[in-house]
């Protein structure tokens, strides 16, 4: 598996952002995340996140304008971190091993409820409204149908801390991606 690409997946609050940091630290790659050059291109423009993905709804550009970003990061040395990066390298016939982080919808709302200082029932309606948009959009702008994705490995993060999930990780992979 020399030369793959390893992509981390997931939905927002499944953990998926730091356990790719932890697993590309661990095997030495660059880890590149799809959602903070989404986050930051939104905070250039001076607009929430919510906002930004409802001008991206509207836009076709921003998405396909971030997702070529990610696809040019693409390389061996790196791993990326985004919904449907694996995806789109398949597409791309671009080697890749696809991680898929997955957690309950409660213990995900609990999480951005934490980490973005607000209520759990504003984090799970930001949460949900997010999913619906990106899931429109991705079936919308390549047909990749978020319900529907293989992955190489999943793992359910729900009871499952930073440290534990990265090396639940990192004892599944395949042995040829830790050289």
């Amino acid at each position: 598996m020399r030369g793959v690409v390893v992509t981390v997946g997931g939905p927002p609050g499944s953990g998926k952002s730091t356990a790719a940091r932890g697993v590309g630290g661990f095997l030495g790659r660059t880890y590149y995340s799809a959602g903070a050059i989404f986050r930051a291109e939104a905070k250039r423009r001076n607009m929430t996140l919510p906002e930004f993905g409802s001008l991206a709804e509207k836009n076709p550009e921003i998405d396909m304008w971030l997702d070529e970003k990610m696809v040019l990061l693409a390389s061996p040395s790196s791993l990326l971190e985004g919904r449907i990066i694996g995806e789109l390298l398949l597409q791309r016939r671009i080697p890749v091993y696809r991680i898929m982080i997955t957690a309950t919808e409660e213990e995900r709302a609990s999480r951005i409820s934490g980490r973005d200082a607000i209520t759990y029932d504003e984090a799970l309606q930001a949460m949900r409204q997010r999913e619906a948009s990106e899931k429109a959009r991705y079936i919308r702008y390549y047909g990749i149908d978020l319900d529907k994705l293989e992955y190489d490995m999943q793992v359910d993060a729900t009871e499952l801390g930073p440290i534990p999930l990265r090396e639940k990780i990192l004892a599944d992979l395949p042995p040829e991606l830790k050289d």
